[in-house]
């Protein structure tokens, strides 16, 4: 294989490996960012919680007033009873007296039903925090751990990009600047194999004057089709 054409092969692998390296960094970086939208929307439930918790709190502040106010009125109206003098006004009173009393059962009532609420929403708020802290918890362990695969990560680039450089220096300056002409449009396929007599960067079949060149490796030969680097790859033959 020609030399220009062998280093633009390397080369155009350790670009793609470089390359490889966001979405590891993303992938590591998942678990993390996974923990976090979790830890947030716990908070929105929390926050949505103590509104509906104070808001319950409200309606059995106005419970307690009705009741107040109901069993101010049932007092007076049994003060009442005692001057009443016709029939007509017992009678009239008593009405009044049992729509109180009904009245101040339902204010009861609603104070039992709202106290239950209460409980639960409080256990619910209870349970959110202690899972919020088990999450918090957890992504101290996933930060360390990050940090540490991180650090593995980056010494890794770092190898790969002092392999690109040492290798950069020594392709000739024109290979290389059309090279990377390829390479701004096609990005990880600037260079490709061909198989079956085919460009595997566009699939399309090559003409067998340019497969011929390929063949030989003598030249940098291109795709007739969409213009990539072509290499001759060995074929598997099982």
């Amino acid at each position: 294989m020609n030399k220009h054409l062998e280093q633009l092969v390397l080369l155009s692998k350790i670009d793609q490996e470089i390359d490889s390296f966001e979405p590891k960094i993303d992938s590591i970086a998942k678990n993390l960012k996974d923990t976090e939208n979790k830890i947030s929307q716990i908070n929105t439930q929390i926050s949505d919680l103590e509104l509906e918790i104070e808001d319950v709190k409200n309606q059995k502040i106005q419970n307690n007033l009705h009741i107040s106010e109901f069993s101010a009125k049932i007092k007076e109206l049994g003060k009442k009873s005692g001057s009443v003098k016709t029939e007509k006004e017992a009678n009239a009173l008593k009405i009044e007296e049992d729509i109180a009393k009904e009245q101040l059962d339902s204010a009861n009532d609603e104070i039992i039903r709202l106290d239950k609420i209460l409980e639960n929403k409080e256990l619910f708020k209870k349970e959110l925090l202690e899972k919020k802290a088990k999450e918090e918890q957890d992504i101290e362990t996933i930060k360390a751990n990050i940090k540490t695969r991180m650090e593995a990560l980056e010494k890794e680039r770092m190898d790969v990009y002092a392999k690109k450089t040492k290798l950069v220096e020594d392709i000739n300056f024109k290979v290389l600047s059309f090279y990377e002409k390829i390479r701004k449009w096609a990005k990880n396929t600037a260079v490709v194999a061909v198989k079956k007599q085919a460009c595997y960067g566009c699939f399309m079949k090559i003409y067998d004057k340019t497969y011929l060149s390929v063949i030989k490796g003598e030249e940098i030969v291109t795709c007739p089709h969409c213009g990539r680097i072509l290499y001759k790859e060995q074929e598997d033959k099982s």
